[in-house]
């Protein structure tokens, strides 16, 4: 019996879809996942897409849009939270936890991934106790510690508090991109005559930059959102964007509520970007990779 092209042609897709079909119908857990999924991010848009009409809109009483939009808003929460300020404290503490945190756990990670030591295993537990611990559990302490020093208040302490899990965190970056280096490049080039210095910063720091590109923009996120330690160690004149957001809303006084979310879009706006930058040059999954290797 021979099958003509009308029938091979007809048979196929229905074939397909019956597949397809049966592959629907024994699935009925993808539709609640994605169901959930959209769920929250409708709530989630919802819930931005109102704090944003808020700050731009001026009254808001009936309807689902305000009546009009306007900026002052921006220019009275601009003026009187000192935003100009704060969004200065917040750039000069993120640059100088970077700065610093790169200085001092680079050399860390390069001595745990090329030397073992006696109680090495502690002070990688001792590394990542910052890291797992939330940090309101050791940041009262912390500031404590700082008050007694006549640091908290400061810009000084401000840094030093959030420097305690940010050491960490580039350690536990960098120790494996320092691993995956071939230690035979080291000696190939001390056996040529190069000085330490001369291995570090002509050998090693080309091949160690990517790594420490993605540990400065993931601490930079950190820094930019760390409300615990820098809200128990901030003065007036150190608070950063996010607590002095939470000033604002919480503190005594009458405050309108546009100004107040017109705040929270600048804040929101600021880490969206260093979020989408963080993507751009750090891949979570490899990172991960790395790390469990």
């Amino acid at each position: 019996m021979t099958v003509t092209p009308t029938t091979a042609a007809t048979g196929a897709p229905r074939a397909g879809h019956r597949t397809s079909r049966r592959s629907i119908t024994l699935r009925p857990g993808t539709w609640l996942v994605w169901t959930a999924l959209a769920f929250f991010f409708v709530n989630l848009l919802g819930v931005l897409g109102s704090v944003v009409l808020n700050s731009f809109g001026t009254t808001w009483f009936k309807g689902w849009l305000p009546h009009d939009y306007t900026l002052s808003a921006y220019q009275q929460a601009w003026t009187e939270f000192n935003l100009g300020q704060v969004m200065w404290v917040t750039v000069e503490v993120t640059f100088l936890v970077v700065v610093l945190s790169l200085a001092l756990a680079v050399p860390a990670s390069y001595a745990l991934a090329r030397r073992d030591f006696p109680g090495k295993r502690a002070v990688l537990v001792l590394f990542v106790l910052p890291i797992l611990v939330p940090p309101i559990a050791y940041g009262i302490p912390l500031a404590t510690v700082l008050y007694k020093f006549h640091l908290a208040g400061t810009l000084t302490g401000v840094v030093i508090a959030n420097l305690v899990p940010s050491i960490p965190f580039v350690v536990f970056t960098m120790t494996p991109f320092i691993e995956q280096i071939d230690p035979q490049l080291e000696a190939a080039a001390r056996m040529c005559g190069a000085s330490t210095r001369a291995v570090f910063f002509r050998i090693l720091a080309p091949l160690l930059l990517p790594g420490m590109l993605a540990a400065g923009i993931l601490v930079t996120v950190r820094t930019f959102g760390m409300f615990e330690l820098t809200f128990l160690t901030s003065g007036p004149d150190s608070q950063t964007l996010i607590v002095s957001l939470f000033s604002a809303a919480f503190s005594a006084g009458i405050r309108t509520p546009q100004s107040i979310d017109a705040m929270a879009v600048i804040y929101t706006a600021s880490m969206t970007v260093l979020l989408l930058i963080a993507l751009r040059f750090v891949n979570p999954t490899q990172l991960v990779a790395r790390s469990t290797d």
